[in-house]
């Protein structure tokens, strides 16, 4: 089985980003396809804006940050990123992060679980697809889309969705499982 990482892409202070992260670990572990599940805050993660020489795809990082993002995102098999929609698109923290690497990223299944207003982060999450597929990542279509979020953010600071956010969840992990076992053949064979 597999590793998921799943990521938070918001590091603004009072986010609900958090919360629908911590959320999205549960659902995961509840499901159990995967062997290990890892939450990933770009927050903590804190990479300052991209400061390498050289071309990501020759991975002749010259800073421990870098370093130490690249043997984050290698241990993976698959990941769920968790976007808010700022202005129709994704935050440029998430941005700085996904170009800081190049082969890192190849031949492993995204989910998206992308929140906001009234269009539920779903501008967001279309524009990051086609950065996901530059860098060969597979964006799977089952996706949890979560409309005007922070009206599920309880008293503790907790994510409670409705129940058709849990159905769409699980429909993602279940395919984030059997893409991530189609894609291992590649996977091994470019490590």
């Amino acid at each position: 089985m597999a590793k998921l990482e799943i990521i938070i892409a918001s590091t603004r202070p009072g986010r609900v980003g958090l919360p629908i992260g911590q959320w999205t670990e549960t659902q995961a572990l509840a499901h159990g396809g995967f062997a290990e599940i890892e939450l990933v805050d770009l927050a903590e993660v804190n990479l300052p804006f991209m400061d390498e020489p050289n071309h990501p795809r020759l991975g002749q990082y010259t800073h421990q940050h870098t370093r130490d993002w690249s043997a984050k995102v290698s241990e993976a098999d698959a990941f769920v990123f968790v976007i808010p929609e700022y202005n129709y698109g994704y935050t440029a923290p998430l941005k700085n992060a996904v170009d800081y690497l190049h082969n890192e990223w190849h031949y492993k299944p995204a989910g998206l679980v992308s929140y906001g207003g009234v269009a539920a982060g779903t501008r967001s999450a279309q524009m990051f697809k086609q950065v996901l597929t530059t860098l060969k990542v597979t964006p799977v279509v089952e996706a949890v889309a979560v409309p005007f979020a922070g009206k599920f953010i309880d008293e503790e600071e907790n994510f409670v969705p409705d129940e058709g956010v849990g159905v769409a969840a699980k429909a993602m992990f279940d395919e984030l499982v059997r893409v991530s076992e189609a894609l291992h053949p590649l996977r091994a064979g470019a490590r």
